[in-house]
């Protein structure tokens, strides 16, 4: 994932990107980067790594190294970036959330008809962001470009781009799969991911880009739109239910009471099946399990409790280390628990999701060692049996990797993955196998997860709206 902040101002804007970059850091942990216009120094840029130390504290330095009234910043959890280019379009700074799935044949395509080269990562990858830049330098305009590279990559890409004058142009992907904000204070504006985070700092929002919407943003002249947006939208479902911030909101709908809304939703569809009885507390998977575990909680009226805590001070984020054995290792060591909430008593989970189930494994282990009776386990969101090919969030490499599709080809190999609706569906008998092997795998007393219906009646947008790959397959 990722997310990026930009500013065009008539004032120096360095902190204000600096913070505002700082705000997106719970959506990246591999490097950060900041871009600067300034009309003596020109285009300046500086990437750190991220993936020991915060964001922050690699880059409390900036203000002494760059300056500026226009910067553009972003958390990437993917290739270095922002990056600087030189084209026949001038000279500008990029970056890019997203994912392009063809960048070997794009790259390949470009080198035989147009020549050139690119600057090789280890393996022998090409920088995403490079890659895009190089397409959008094929056509006359940047609008052109970016029209173009909506053409040709399989994957979405939501672009913000630093000129040479000190104007920003932000596209937001063909289909809106991930928001982009515009804020205004009295000096100028800026471009955000998170809403909060141009709160926090001051600006207005004024509204945020439709699907496909390319603007440009000018301190002295304000934001012309350069490209319509597109009716068709399939903004990303998780925003709400994962790796949004709880206190943004996204077409309207804030994070925070999406996620109360979807516990109530499920411990509502619990009560109705008699799968709620005998359960002491209901608590949350920290972090983000949390708020749908208060939602289920105040509709079943099962307590809330935190039987166990995470400890954050030194270790912030499990998934920081590179190999999964160390991150599994530092969630494990997070886990501190409290043995009055935890003995002797039935305890429903609820987790934002179920990806690979590594952690969650032991997670439980953890619970049942420190004197837990029984274990529920609820997911917020429907099985996953795809991996996401616009965003790239859940991290999983191949579908294998996910916990769903290897129950279900232990279950009945390969024929079952033509039968992937009814295994989501814990009303069938291959659902219900699903789950039972899942427990037995994970050592759940019992486990549920949210319907498809239940996720798309939180979030409250029209399901035609919203992207549900990573659950049904559907583009």
């Amino acid at each position: 994932m990722g997310g990026f902040f930009g500013v065009a101002s008539r004032r120096d804007c360095m902190e204000d990107v600096f913070f505002g970059v700082d705000y997106h850091s719970h959506l990246g942990t591999h490097r950060g980067g900041m871009a600067a216009y300034d009309p003596e120094l020109g285009l300046q840029r500086k990437i750190h790594s991220i993936q020991n130390s915060p964001f922050r504290t690699k880059f409390e330095t900036i203000f002494d190294e760059m300056k500026g009234c226009s910067a553009i910043g972003v958390i990437s959890d993917n290739v270095p970036q922002p990056l600087l280019i030189r084209s026949r379009l001038g000279a500008y700074a990029i970056c890019m959330i997203g994912a392009v799935n063809n960048e070997n044949e794009l790259m390949e395509q470009y080198l035989q008809h147009g020549g050139g080269h690119f600057d090789a990562m280890t393996g022998g990858r090409v920088n995403t962001v490079e890659l895009i830049a190089a397409l959008i330098d094929e056509k006359s305009s940047f609008v052109e470009g970016i029209k173009y590279v909506r053409e040709m990559i399989d994957g979405s890409a939501t672009i913000l781009i630093l000129k040479e004058d000190g104007n920003l142009i932000a596209a937001r992907d063909k289909v809106g799969r991930l928001p982009i904000l515009i804020g205004k204070d009295d000096d100028g504006y800026c471009v955000t991911f998170e809403s909060f985070a141009a709160e926090k700092l001051g600006y207005t929002l004024i509204r945020g880009l439709g699907p496909g919407e390319i603007v440009e943003i000018s301190a002295e002249k304000g934001m012309t739109v350069l490209q319509e947006p597109g009716k068709k939208m399939r903004i990303c479902s998780f925003l709400w239910s994962y790796y949004g911030y709880p206190t943004s909101s996204y077409e309207g709908v804030n994070v925070e009471m999406m996620r109360y809304r979807n516990g109530g939703i499920m411990a509502k569809t619990d009560h109705e099946n008699g799968r709620d009885q005998g359960i002491d507390y209901v608590g949350g998977v920290p972090d983000s399990g949390t708020p749908h575990a208060i939602g289920y909680s105040n509709e079943s009226h099962i307590p809330f409790a935190r039987a166990f805590i995470k400890y954050t001070p030194t270790w912030s984020r499990s998934f920081t280390p590179n190999r999964q054995t160390e991150r599994n290792k530092v969630a494990k060591m997070k886990q501190i628990p409290v043995p009055d909430l935890i003995r002797g008593k039935s305890l429903l989970f609820v987790d934002d999701s179920i990806v690979r189930g590594t952690q969650l494994r032991e997670t439980v282990e953890f619970l049942y060692d420190s004197g837990a009776a029984s274990v529920h386990m609820r997911s917020a969101c429907p099985p996953i049996m795809y991996s996401c090919k616009y965003l790239n969030f859940s991290r999983a490499t191949s579908e294998m990797e996910l916990i769903a599709r290897r129950i279900i080809l232990e279950l009945e190999g390969e024929e079952g993955f033509r039968h992937l609706d009814e295994y989501s569906d814990g009303n069938t008998e291959r659902g219900r196998s699903l789950r039972a092997a899942i427990c037995e795998k994970l050592h759940f007393k019992s486990l549920e997860f949210q319907s498809m219906e239940g996720i798309v009646k939180a979030i409250g947008l029209p399901e035609e709206c919203l992207c549900t790959y990573c659950w049904n397959g559907k583009e």
